[in-house]
């Protein structure tokens, strides 16, 4: 699959899982959301929306070159640069999670001896853990800053790391081991990032967690350190080493060590992971009304953001089939299309696992766009973009 900038695709993942495990004990985080993806007139904000693809693009690239550096070898699905297509066991526990934007899902964390809580953005498709220093400044402003002489469990590592994104935003700093906890569940010596420097998208204005905790493996890990969950599960926090997302309106939680079987009913659908790095599975077919517009092809699961990136012709595909569907490339950027809000959409659905998995339309439709002035038209049109809606489990082999 190779990424673009100019292949949005419209549809958010149903169900990331590997192989069955039975039911275990959990810990359980519950998770927040706040919105700033809309203007105050209803309609979509679409600096916001193009940077939020930016960055989610970016963000996969950058993990791309991670893991050739960590691992020596080439990841499977990274593009030719130089392609028209390419970007440049004992406990578990819950926690309650928040949705910024409709981009981040954000739940508390505590690190540091003694503890100190943190709101940080859950995100699968990274691997470190960082906060703001207290040596950060103004550019952290707002933000819950995290002070390494005050826990007597920190140690500096002497190593610094810098990550960057594609709408320009940056976060530096130094690397630290520190006692991290998270719904109960203890992760000793853990490896994360003291930021002191934010640039202006991780500001308390554009960013309402204080800091990212990746979730992804240690190969696209930029400290190629074992990511939290990973400590979690080799220093027998949990019976079983499988995390859990409800992401919902209200209820959203994060569950680690098992499943919430109120929180679901019938039968999990399993795929297995196909290449550890991202969680990269594979997905039989995207259908539009019943037909197959995209075949057998490789997806990443990515809880940091609500967009699912394809290969140019499979977005065009996709939108062939949604009735008065246009180009927006030039209106609202690079791989964005629109349609009527008054427009049909037909029946859309994954296939994964053998078993058709279906969006609801509202989710296809990612809300009004005005046609001048940042105020409603009658001719309005919705910009297609996905809604992750959705129990989402992923689980380590």
């Amino acid at each position: 699959m190779h990424f673009s900038v100019a292949t949005l695709l419209t549809i958010a993942p149903l169900l990331a899982l590997s192989s069955p495990v039975p039911q275990s004990p959990r810990a359980t985080i519950p998770l927040s959301r706040r919105s700033n993806l809309y203007r105050e007139d209803g309609s979509l904000d679409l600096a916001v929306l193009r940077g939020q693809l930016s960055r989610t693009t970016a963000k996969i690239m950058r993990g791309f070159r991670t893991y050739n550096r960590n691992t020596g070898e080439r990841h499977p699905l990274q593009p030719d640069e130089t392609s028209n297509d390419s970007a440049s066991k004992r406990a578990v526990g819950k926690d309650s999670l928040t949705d910024g934007s409709e981009q981040l899902w954000y739940g508390t964390i505590s690190v540091g001896t003694p503890a100190v809580t943190y709101t940080v953005d859950f995100d699968t498709g990274s691997s470190d853990l960082f906060l703001p220093s207290s040596s950060c400044g103004s550019t952290c402003s707002g933000h819950t800053a995290y002070k390494s002489s005050s826990s007597s469990t920190s140690k500096s590592l002497g190593k610094k790391f810098s990550l960057s994104y594609g709408d320009g935003s940056t976060v530096s700093g130094d690397q630290f081991k520190d006692t991290v906890k998270i719904a109960g569940l203890t992760a000793k010596s853990q490896t994360l990032g003291s930021a002191t420097q934010y640039s202006d998208g991780f500001s308390s204005a554009n960013f309402p967690a204080d800091g990212l905790m990746g979730m992804g493996f240690q190969s696209i890990s930029e400290y190629n350190a074992p990511p939290v969950f990973q400590t979690l599960v080799s220093g027998g926090q949990t019976s079983s080493g499988v995390f859990a997302f409800k992401l919902d309106e209200s209820g959203s939680e994060l569950t680690l060590g098992g499943l919430n079987s109120a929180l679901y009913s019938g039968t999990p659908v399993y795929s297995k992971v196909t290449q550890q790095g991202y969680w990269q599975i594979n997905f039989d077919s995207l259908k539009v009304g019943g037909s197959s517009v995209v075949g057998t092809t490789s997806a990443i699961v990515d809880s940091g953001t609500t967009l699912v990136i394809g290969s140019t012709a499979g977005v065009k595909a996709f939108y062939k089939k949604i009735p008065g569907s246009k180009d927006a490339s030039s209106t609202v950027g690079a791989g964005f299309y629109t349609f009527p809000c008054s427009a049909t959409i037909p029946s859309v659905s994954f296939t994964i696992g053998g078993k058709n998995l279906p969006m609801s339309a509202a989710s296809v439709n990612f809300g009004p766009v005005s046609e001048g002035m940042g105020l409603w038209h009658k001719k309005q049109k919705a910009v297609g973009a996905g809604k992750i809606r959705t129990h989402t489990r992923l689980e380590e082999e």
